[in-house]
């Protein structure tokens, strides 16, 4: 098989927004998103569009930095991650309380 398809996914959480948002959250809110955060680091990315719990969803109103396709997921009980695929890389955009605000 591919070795590209046993990758583990590799995530950039550098986005300031996303960082901001993080920050902000109660220390609870921000241990449950972590711990979905080290999940995907030891999933790959066929895992990672399997995962029923994640609930991966392709954003069709909006696109990505360089028009890459943005993604929705559950990132904890009460939030939703934006993010797009960079190769190997998901890079996290936001996050977003609810899933209607995760569109707009």
């Amino acid at each position: 098989m591919n070795q590209k398809t046993h990758q583990h996914t590799r995530l950039d959480l550098n986005n300031p927004v996303f960082q901001r948002q993080l920050f902000n959250l109660t220390k609870s809110d921000q241990r449950n998103i972590l711990n979905t955060l080290r999940k995907l680091a030891n999933m790959t990315w066929q895992q990672v569009y399997a995962d029923y719990g994640l609930k991966w969803e392709l954003i069709l109103s909006q696109k990505g930095p360089g028009g890459n396709k943005l993604y929705s997921f559950r990132i904890s009980k009460g939030f939703r991650g934006m993010a797009y695929r960079d190769g190997s890389w998901l890079r996290l955009l936001s996050l977003h309380p609810d899933h209607d605000s995760a569109y707009q």
